[in-house]
């Protein structure tokens, strides 16, 4: 057991702040909150906080570890004046040169980052049109060995190599699935990695792959992680190709449920919104991808029952991804404020708990023991009420001092328990080497 003595604990929803109390931890849950705790649990190890903000666990719910190895990328992009070029000349290109070494060092420095920055899990959107089979248990090396949660899928499409592709993407889905379970009943999994069944976008994938996908879910019990309409030709396509809305058309073949992840949707409809709230589905919005991306804004923010916030590959920073997400509302005329973000955030959290099947994103006991610990003096009173606020205009990830993940200290004042260094210089050797087959790719 151990105990997180003198500490300033904070819940985003519903809006708590407690001062100067303990957090008892045994295994992986949260055993007790309270004064003293020590004298009640005299045999546990004491870790001092000093006042520190201790939070339930930052949850990224839309990323791409497959982008790790593009930051400052060097390799022949050709001119992409829209998002749809952007794809074709970019991120299709890196997509293909990923091999099983670029994507676990990929995969090993989003997931460090992603601790670095206070998060606890990430919910990833993975693509490697070269290396399917396969491919996601890489990516869960990678998440076990930093110690971060996460889930994970491939996202089906038939954009490089028609139904044969949509084929293998639905089958590495269900493989990795079945993985999980079979490790799971053996007690081999350590309940930090989980599965989605994933899918590009509904402009690639016809009616065919959602058949595939449907049956998938059913068989596997998971729920969908899919793009739509982050690009308003994705909604033409749809009307174009089958004369209908995104999400009725995914709802017609069983595709959203209480797990489904809607990663965008900038420009789905009132009937999407309606099939969206009315299937409890969520709907990830993903601020400063979309404005890198200059796919426009989202107005309808404010309607989503569901709304969780993600990155869509932009790191793993939640704290700034909230702040933005405020902001760029604001700046749109929106009308919700730093609260509704704050659930926003939260809601990652309730993401987790429906596809572990365990409690997260609460100070109490019972839940899952992912924490967020953060050196912070607030400058004015931090309460309840004004939480959402300061981390709005004030708190950052430059503040994050220490992370537990399933009741373990996997950053802790600042430093991972291996040596990050020699991983971060291997990596910018595999990443010159994937630029070098981007730029040999046909």
């Amino acid at each position: 057991m151990v105990i997180l003595k003198n500490a300033t604990a904070a819940q985003l929803c519903p809006a708590k702040v407690w001062e100067n109390v303990d957090i008892a931890i045994e295994n992986d849950k949260i055993l007790d909150v309270g004064p003293a705790l020590s004298q009640r649990y005299p045999q546990a190890q004491i870790k001092e906080m000093h006042g520190r903000l201790v939070m339930p666990g930052m949850v990224c719910s839309h990323n791409h570890f497959y982008s790790g190895l593009s930051r400052g990328i060097q390799a022949k992009i050709a001119p992409s004046p829209d998002f749809i070029s952007t794809l074709k000349n970019l991120w299709w290109r890196l997509d293909r040169a990923l091999d099983e070494e670029s994507l676990y060092y990929s995969g090993l420095i989003c997931a460090m980052e992603a601790v670095r920055s206070g998060c606890t899990a990430v919910i990833d959107h993975h693509a490697s049109p070269e290396y399917i089979a396969g491919s996601l248990s890489q990516l869960r090396n990678a998440f076990l060995r930093v110690g971060l949660r996460g889930m994970t899928c491939f996202e089906t499409t038939d954009r490089n190599g028609g139904l044969k592709e949509l084929r293998a993407g639905v089958e590495e889905n269900i493989r990795f699935a079945n993985e999980i379970d079979a490790a799971r009943q053996k007690g081999d999994e350590p309940w930090l990695v989980e599965a989605h069944i994933g899918a590009h976008a509904p402009f690639t994938v016809p009616d065919e792959g959602l058949l595939m996908l449907s049956e998938a879910l059913k068989a596997t019990r998971r729920g969908l992680h899919i793009h739509a309409a982050e690009d308003s030709y994705d909604v033409s396509h749809s009307h174009h190709h089958y004369g209908k809305d995104l999400l009725v058309r995914l709802d017609e073949f069983g595709l959203i449920d209480s797990k489904t992840l809607i990663a965008h949707g900038l420009y789905i409809s009132d009937a999407d919104v309606e099939v969206l709230n009315s299937r409890d589905a969520f709907l990830v919005h993903n601020a400063r991808s979309n404005m890198n991306n200059h796919v426009g804004y989202n107005p309808r923010l404010a309607e989503i029952r569901n709304l969780a916030l993600g990155t869509d590959g932009i790191g793993s920073d939640m704290f700034e991804e909230m702040k933005f997400a405020f902001f760029k509302h604001r700046d749109a005329g929106g009308p919700l404020w730093p609260d509704s973000f704050a659930n926003a955030l939260y809601n990652g959290n309730t993401l987790l708990s429906r596809n572990f099947n365990a409690r997260f994103g609460r100070l109490e006991a019972g839940c899952k023991a992912d924490l967020t610990i953060c050196d912070y003096l607030p400058p004015t009173p931090l309460m309840a009420e004004n939480i959402a606020g300061h981390i709005a205009f004030g708190l950052g990830s430059n503040s994050v001092h220490s992370v537990m993940v399933n009741g373990v200290m996997i950053y802790e004042d600042r430093q991972f328990a291996f040596d990050a260094a020699p991983i971060f210089r291997e990596a910018q050797k595999v990443a010159e080497k994937m630029w070098r087959r981007m730029d040999a790719l046909p």
